[in-house]
């Protein structure tokens, strides 16, 4: 299976002081814009998902909903516990087995979870130091053993390969 990890996109500022309200944090216009983005660099990598699931947290669900829309994923996003920011190496390897059937999967969660699952993934011992910034996706093959990590992309990353991409490669030379 193909596992793309994605951390969800901008919420704005952390609400430390009350729990349940910032598990009720949504995007802000920014975090929006991370995932078409992000979707579309999906799109250009020819990404195809056939299940997401996301945290149950209010800003991973959008997250995944917004990618998912992008991408013409018609079904529902499926939520998971083992995405959420308390969950344990242990349970999110439950998940995977839960989806092992599927060809490619979208997996949206949170910091720090994402980046130690992806590091215990593809090292087997956690010990990789891997930094997922807000929209990061990381492409994952898991039939070989151990997990290859094939790539890991983040929106600033794709906003200079698109401004790159439609500047002329051609240096400007004077033509007199």
């Amino acid at each position: 299976m193909i596992l793309y990890l994605m951390r969800h996109a901008d919420a704005g500022s952390r609400l430390r002081a009350n729990a349940l309200l910032d598990s009720k944090r949504g995007l802000v216009k920014e975090g929006k814009d991370q995932c078409v983005l992000m979707a579309r660099a999906l799109g250009g990598l020819k990404a195809q998902v056939d299940v997401i699931v996301s945290s149950p947290l209010k800003r991973a669900l959008q997250t995944a909903q917004f990618v998912g829309t992008e991408l013409g994923y018609d079904a529902p996003v499926e939520i998971s516990p083992a995405l959420s920011p308390e969950a344990s190496f242990a349970e999110f390897q439950e998940m995977l087995a839960e989806y092992a059937g599927h060809e490619a999967m979208l997996a949206v969660g949170h910091n720090p979870n994402m980046f130690q699952f992806l590091g215990r993934l593809i090292t087997g011992n956690g010990g990789a130091a891997i930094r997922m910034r807000k929209a990061s996706i990381a492409r994952v093959d898991l039939d070989h053993h151990p997990p290859r990590l094939q790539w890991l992309i983040d929106p600033r990353t794709v906003r200079n390969l698109y401004a790159s991409v439609t500047k002329s490669s051609r240096p400007k030379t004077s033509r007199k």
